[in-house]
């Protein structure tokens, strides 16, 4: 049954691959904010972790690394997105051991952009009052231990999206493997597929339009119709190995190919230095392939970087605190995630 799994999870991916990495097409998905990694442990990696990632987190990275869950998660971040947009992420999710090896997780990202005035042909210049965007995506996940090496897991994802008129919701889900080989188990293996879902798209009031009627003599108000949008869907294939350098220090290094359906393929290489468990820093770097226009337009192009720190709380729980910082181009002022997770 396994068998099949993987390779059904193969035969998708090919066909991802074949359709993927469309630059002209940028731009042209929704709910993009299914792309924005909300955690402050594996932001610092920049999407180079699909083979290691493990634990909570893995909610974002790759789900299957959530079956290395060995008591309960829970945490929280914040992401000060974009700094000079005004726009906060807030998240936060639990994971917990179900039994038969399966662990259960559940999370909640919600993205503030801030309040914008409301502009009207009447008023273009305001004064009609202010509304608030939001976007809020809620996850349920599953991932499972199914031998000494082959780990596998399934996280199905509510995306909605609204504004003071206007509402969009849709369902999507991601899968991911990581194999797990060597004679240390240093060596990972890693893939997964996110954001696989049915093209939806925005309803309500807003699309109203009120037009006067053929003979003048009054106005009606007609639903004028809207196009639906595609998901960002992404391919990533990641390896990572660990080298042991004494007994309670050791170098994770991680390298990641992600195939995008609508923007640019991104090639991602990251290291952590790990000391005792009880301090990771780590670094990383992220291109896009430019061939196409030999133009950089990406926001993340280029390194991030961050650090935890893991305190013990008693008994076998610790706390561990989280930051990472993303540059971004000359626009922004890059991106600051903070978080907290407590292990139990």
């Amino acid at each position: 049954m396994m068998k099949k799994t993987l390779l059904t999870l193969a035969l998708v991916a090919a066909g991802s691959v074949a359709f993927a990495g469309n630059p002209v097409r940028s731009g042209s998905a929704g709910a993009s904010e299914l792309l924005i990694n909300p955690w402050a442990r594996t932001a610092g990696w920049s999407e180079a972790n699909t083979a290691n990632v493990v634990g909570m987190e893995s909610m974002y990275g790759n789900i299957a690394g959530m079956a290395f869950t060995t008591g309960l998660q829970t945490g929280f971040a914040n992401s000060q997105w974009l700094v000079g947009s005004g726009i906060q992420l807030n998240s936060a999710s639990f994971a917990t051991p179900v039994g038969n090896d399966g662990v259960l997780g559940v999370h909640i990202t919600g993205m503030n952009y801030g309040q914008i005035e409301v502009t009207t042909t009447e008023l273009p210049e305001g004064g009609a009052g202010y509304f608030s965007p939001s976007s809020t995506i809620i996850g349920i996940a599953y991932a499972k231990k199914f031998t000494q090496s082959i780990y596998g897991g399934i996280n199905i994802k509510l995306y909605n999206s609204s504004i003071s008129n206007l509402n969009a919701t849709g369902v999507c889900f991601d899968a991911g493997v990581q194999y797990v080989t060597g004679a240390e188990r240093d060596f990972r293996f890693g893939i997964t597929l996110r954001n696989i879902g049915p093209s939806f798209g925005y309803s309500g009031d807003g699309m109203a339009i009120v037009l006067p009627v053929p003979t003048g003599s009054h106005t009606s108000t007609f639903d004028s119709r809207t196009e639906q949008f595609e998901l960002p869907t992404q391919l990533a294939i990641g390896a990572s190995k660990r080298f042991d350098l004494d007994a309670k220090n050791r170098l994770n290094l991680a390298g990641n190919f992600i195939s995008n359906s609508f923007k640019k393929d991104q090639f991602t290489v990251g290291l952590e230095f790990d000391h005792n468990d009880i301090f990771q820093v780590r670094a990383s770097y992220a291109a896009f392939d430019n061939r196409f226009d030999g133009i950089a337009n990406e926001a993340f192009s280029g390194p991030a970087m961050g650090f935890s720190v893991n305190a013990p709380t008693g008994g076998t729980s610790k706390l561990s605190l989280s930051y990472a910082y993303r540059l971004t181009n000359s626009a922004f002022a890059g991106v600051h995630t903070m978080g907290a997770t407590l292990m139990l």
